[in-house]
């Protein structure tokens, strides 16, 4: 694999080899049970899974499951099982030597550069986390398919147990901390709270004993120019960066070959790489932990999902996120005083979405100010008597003024298509909100009415500011799991918050294709609910 923006979505076929053998797996509906030791365990079932949506094999249909067999329940907890099972330094290096962790929060003292007799400590602490634990991946149990929002396996939508590796600090670690070289490297686009990101991964590897940390600037391109040095990071350089906006470290799109970065990696001495992106930068960041179990080499790659549309599957949401809903309210609003202050006014918001809709969904219910929600979701006709301009003209013959929110991935079947791409491979997108405001001035013109449109795109003022207080707290959290999940040996993973817990994810699994708003799910409900807009179509 030689490009870090790989096409997302397309069908894989994933190999991996689980650390159970039979009577180990799943054998009650009611209960996990695992071996003592998964780590160490011997390795006697592979199994091969297809997979179009990573998780989500969980439409009617369950991917050629045999509903006619009476133990398909337990074959598929088998193969979930197998597909989450996430890789661990011991795969490679089944004599790694593990060590009493340095992580206690008993022990204050300062970590000793003396280790010769392990890493005792003074007393035993309980605040560790077992590699057996798992958090629930699905909680509502659907009675039906046509349950909004139904993710169902089977036909009849039966109940069926999905388990994912809790995140945290265990009690066994399998890196040295006086050994340790962590790098730091944040990809992509902004994205409220990256920062608040590094600041938390260099404590908490302080934390641990680590005295050789660096940020690697501007992306994966960091490796490769020669004119970017890594840059030192310790808790005195980072302690005020949560303050501002923006990235330490710099941030890009695209970058070298894996087999480069891998080289580069190898050159600087790096052992832990902690990657803050998306799905794209998660797909680089899993080809260079292959790359690096091809070489045999012992570096645990451990990913921060950042992505400010919410795209990422499987998780509650990721950081930057929230902060973008409260800030898009200030623009939301200001378009709304426009609209309302002036005769026959429409104000058009337009927000981050390429792909998922969940900013503009989330920002249109808080405000109770948005009379159309548009998200890439849910197609919509402009003209006809359905349209969004005849609604419109409903809405100021009824209303006087008109507020919408439209996601940037929007309407755009409406928009040329250039098949232009951006570094990271995705498609440059049409200027939805533009076309809105020239169709709609059009639509009145030739009907003789008035219209006042205003237009307001607040992307770049959001994703530069700084994360509000949740989104600062999920940093925290998702910043020292990073490290905790480095340091007990796993690589290839990401960590994210799931049903409120925190959680370790392989990450093909996650990559497989953005999370998207379902139409029928409860939220978007809510929303159309809010907004009072009808079916487009």
């Amino acid at each position: 694999m030689e490009s870090l923006s790989p096409a997302i979505g397309q069908k894989a076929i994933l190999r991996y080899t689980t650390t159970y053998s039979d009577h180990d797996l799943f054998l009650s509906s009611v209960r996990l049970r695992t071996v003592r030791n998964p780590i160490r365990a011997s390795r006697r079932l592979k199994i091969r899974v297809q997979s179009k949506s990573g998780a989500a094999e969980n439409a009617a249909g369950g991917g050629g499951i045999d509903f006619s067999d009476p133990d398909w329940k337990l074959k598929y907890q088998r193969e979930f099982e197998a597909r989450f099972n996430i890789p661990h330094i011991t795969d490679v290096f089944p004599d790694a030597v593990e060590y009493p962790s340095t992580f206690c929060l008993k022990m204050r003292t300062p970590v000793s550069e003396e280790f010769a007799e392990g890493y005792p400590s003074d007393e035993k602490w309980h605040g560790y986390i077992n590699n057996n634990d798992r958090v629930l991946l699905k909680v509502i149990n659907y009675s039906s398919p046509t349950s909004a929002g139904a993710e169902c396996i089977d036909p009849n939508c039966s109940w069926v147990e999905q388990w994912v590796h809790r995140a945290g600090p265990r009690e066994k670690i399998y890196f040295k901390p006086e050994e340790v070289k962590a790098a730091i490297v944040t990809c992509g686009g902004l994205c409220p709270g990256l920062n608040d990101v590094i600041r938390h991964i260099v404590i908490t590897l302080e934390i641990y004993g680590v005295k050789k940390i660096v940020g690697i600037p501007f992306g994966y391109r960091g490796f490769s120019e020669k004119d970017l040095a890594e840059m030192p990071l310790s808790r005195k350089v980072v302690q005020n960066i949560h303050l501002s906006g923006g990235s330490l470290l710099g941030v890009s799109r695209g970058g070298p070959k894996v087999s480069d970065i891998v080289d580069s990696i190898q050159e600087r001495g790096i052992n832990m790489l902690f990657v803050l992106g998306g799905n794209g930068t998660h797909a680089g960041a899993n080809a260079i932990h292959d790359e690096c179990r091809k070489r045999r080499m012992k570096v645990a790659v451990v990913g921060v999902p950042k992505t400010i549309d919410n795209d990422i599957m499987l998780m509650d949401k990721t950081f930057g996120f929230d902060t973008a809903v409260e800030e898009a309210q200030r623009a939301i609003n200001s378009a709304y005083i426009e609209a309302h202050s002036a005769y026959r006014g429409i104000g058009i918001v337009k927000l981050m979405g390429r792909s998922s809709g969940f900013i503009a969904m989330q920002a249109s219910l808080a405000s109770g100010q948005i009379d159309i929600c548009l998200i890439p979701e849910v197609p919509f006709n402009l003209h006809g008597p359905h349209g969004v301009l005849r609604h419109l003209k409903y809405l100021l013959e009824t209303k006087g003024s008109a507020v919408v929110c439209a996601a940037e991935g929007a309407g755009q079947d409406f928009l040329e298509k250039t098949n232009a791409k951006d570094a990271s491979g995705n498609a440059v997108l049409g200027d939805i909100g533009v076309y809105l405001q020239q169709e709609i001035k059009k639509y009145f013109k030739e009907m003789g009415e008035t219209s006042d449109v205003k237009y307001i795109d607040p992307t770049y003022m959001i994703r530069a500011c700084r994360a509000n207080a949740s989104d600062g707290i999920l940093c925290t959290v998702l910043g020292q799991n990073a490290v905790h999940g480095a340091f007990a040996g796993y690589s290839g993973i990401t960590v994210g918050i799931c049903n409120t817990h925190y959680v370790y994810f392989p990450i093909p699994e996650v990559i497989s294709k953005p999370r998207v708003v379902d139409p029928n799910s409860r939220m978007w409900h809510r929303c159309l609910t809010s907004t009072g807009q009808p079916d487009f179509l």
